[in-house]
């Protein structure tokens, strides 16, 4: 319907007055003139995602801004009810790592870019930009090779006076990391505080009863495609006494714990002078109170609770002016009324939390960020804002045959979504016009090519749902019914991504399509399935242990290596396959499936600074092949390199 539809169009512009013009004007010519005049719009869902940085000022109540993982910064006047996007064409880096408003002057704000919650689908950044109209305009202010930036501090009465944490390059390693200072607004920085080319800033904090007094942490951490590793040597908690000019480790002092050491992340009590906590990633770790300016330390909680995933949360924040309560922010968001002995979870808008902001002179008022944007409470969180913004991360889209046509995603940290085009008759896409269909959060999600109201949805571990709206129904066609979550790759048996392909063949609707290292076709809907191929990826064991340490962890999903990341079926030869893994390789099937040919490009690429030849560069990421649909023996495949430090893109 929809090529009729298009069809239509053009007849009718033929039609017109204008045709003899349109006919006189070459072809090449009259697209570029044609896709000059369209425009993108945002269709929705307006349903937020994942926000790592929060920022309000006292003298404001109602003006509060957010920074999103893929959307720039976000700014409200009218208490959080409604937000705009401030920064779209300005920041080169959608991702915001931290903000900052300066206590002496609300109208200049501080912005860093990159995630320093290390997922392994981060987004690095460009570097720091500063506003000094509230966010009309903004400058880049330089530590481009920053990358990924964890908190930003200002100066009490001088709005130029800045110190910032860089943790550097995750997927690397570089010099530009550690703690900054400038005193000129971002003009020029000095490196006050640095360990080594693989050990970042992430976390800092002022006293605010004395702006000579600063917190830091070093955090040695870095990511590849196949593993995390959080911790090391170079982690530690340091103290400054003059404003951050020199710095004096603190790591070892009487109370913290022993060995070796991951993320810490501090906060220093307004309520009570020389009050500082830490949350401290350690074998022997938790949540850590000095009374005496860090001088001694007691921990004075080890819940698990306010502890898991350590290197994705650990953020603690002191109220303004109760000693006896502070957050941790976790999964939940945990409060506690007695100094940090027992914890309480308190209920917000959704899980996974990051940053917090609360207001010196209310604590009832406050903002919080999650993977569910950023929310607001005037009475102490018992109440929040609505997270109706359209900040969502969606790791595909697929069309449909509707009229209008749907489109369809999965939303990190959410449920999958189908939402129309348009609507007929309608003013706008609303709440009402779309809705969840099969899988979850990071899978593909496809329609059926026949049956749109039949959804195949995947999500990490595996999983694979086949669900019919028409009767309301999702069940389990996995090929793997096996939740391998907590296991290296090499202990699942089948290697499923994070995201991994799932396909309707274009000639045969009846013939599904997924991937692990191995492809599967289902010709029954899913209710079994055949292997068509052997292993098609470089197998490499080393490359398929449990993730995480040398203290915690984590094995999700997005860290399962040697996986075929990409396929597609030729649209005008059926049976003609095309699979590209994680680790570089390309191969390809001309008969259905029986014999598959590696086809890896070998000749060297643009080589920006390393070796970019497929053939020798074991782990590049084949993240999208896209077959010809003119001729059957041609396909494109989109490449990319950032888990090896090289952020070139290659076709």
């Amino acid at each position: 319907m929809r090529d009729l539809y298009l069809v239509g169009l053009l007849c009718a512009t033929l039609a017109s007055p204008l045709s003899s013009q349109l006919l006189s004007t070459p072809p090449t010519k009259q697209l570029e003139q044609d896709f000059r005049s369209m425009h993108f719009r945002c269709i929705g869902p307006y349903r937020a995602g994942r926000s790592l940085a929060v920022a309000s000022h006292p003298d404001d109540r109602m003006t509060y801004y957010f920074g999103t993982t893929g959307g720039g910064v976000f700014k409200s006047t009218d208490g959080g009810d409604t937000w705009l996007d401030i920064t779209d064409t300005t920041f080169q880096a959608a991702s915001i790592g931290c903000l900052a408003i300066a206590p002496s002057d609300p109208n200049v704000i501080y912005a860093g870019t990159g995630e320093t919650d290390i997922r392994g689908n981060i987004s690095p950044g460009d570097g720091l930009y500063r506003s000094t109209d509230a966010g009309r305009s903004w400058k880049s202010i330089g530590l481009k090779d920053g990358q990924m930036f964890g908190d930003i501090v200002v100066h009490p009465d001088d709005p130029n006076t800045v110190l910032v944490s860089a943790m550097g390059r995750v997927f690397g390693t570089n010099s530009e990391r550690g703690i900054f200072k400038s005193t000129d607004g971002g003009g020029t920085w000095k490196k006050v505080l640095y360990r080594n080319d693989s050990t970042g800033g992430v976390s800092l904090k002022m006293d605010p009863l004395n702006p000579r007094i600063l917190y830091a942490s070093l955090w040695q951490a870095y990511r590849n495609g196949w593993s995390l590793s959080s911790g090391g040597s170079g982690s530690g908690l340091f103290k400054s006494t003059d404003g951050g000019d020199t710095w004096k480790e603190i790591t070892t002092n009487p109370g913290l714990p022993t060995g070796i050491n991951g993320k810490i992340c501090i906060d220093v009590s307004r309520a009570r002078r020389n009050m500082v906590y830490a949350m401290v990633e350690n074998r022997n770790g938790g949540l850590f109170k000095s009374m005496d300016g860090g001088a001694t330390w007691d921990r004075v909680s080890s819940d698990a609770n306010i502890k898991q995933r350590p290197w994705y949360f650990s953020h603690v924040y002191a109220d303004p002016q109760n000693e006896q309560v502070v957050y941790v922010l976790n999964v939940q968001m945990h409060k506690s009324i007695d100094g940090g002995r027992t914890f309480r979870t308190m209920g917000t808008n959704h899980a996974d939390h990051h940053d917090l902001w609360i207001d010196p002179n209310d604590p009832q008022r406050m903002i919080v960020a999650n993977d569910g944007g950023a929310v607001v409470s005037v009475d102490g969180g018992a109440h929040w804002t609505d997270d109706h913004m359209a900040t969502a991360q969606f790791y595909h889209v697929t069309l449909d045959n509707h009229f209008p046509y749907r489109l369809y995603g999965a939303q990190q940290d959410n449920t999958t979504c189908s939402i129309p085009s348009r609507t007929i008759g309608g003013w706008n896409i609303d709440r009402q016009d779309w809705y969840s269909v099969a899988g979850f959060e990071s899978g593909y999600v496809v329609p059926h090519p026949s049956i749109p109201e039949i959804t195949v949805g995947g999500n990490y571990s595996g999983y694979l749902g086949w669900q019919d709206r028409r009767i309301n129904q999702e069940r389990d066609i996995s090929v793997y019914p096996k939740n391998p979550v907590g296991e290296g790759a090499r202990d699942r048996g089948e290697r499923f991504q994070w995201t991994f392909p799932i396909l309707f063949s274009p000639h045969d609707p009846s013939v599904l399509y997924t991937t692990s290292q191995h492809v599967w076709r289902s010709t029954d809907n899913g209710m079994s399935w055949a292997r068509i191929s052997d292993d098609l990826t470089r197998n490499d064991t080393a490359k398929q242990a449990p993730s995480g340490g040398p203290i915690t962890k984590d094995n999700t999903g997005v860290e399962v290596y040697n996986t075929i990341f990409t396929f597609a079926e030729s649209p005008v030869q059926q049976g003609t396959l095309w699979a590209g893994s994680d680790c570089g390789l390309i191969h390809v099937s001309a008969d259905n499936g029986t014999s598959w040919r590696n086809v890896t490009p070998s000749a060297p690429w643009k080589a920006s600074g390393v070796d970019a030849a497929l053939g020798k560069s074991t782990d590049a990421l084949v993240s999208i092949i896209e077959p010809s649909p003119h001729a059957a023996a041609t396909a494109y495949a989109a490449i990319n390199r950032y888990k090896l430090d090289d952020y070139e893109p290659y076709i």
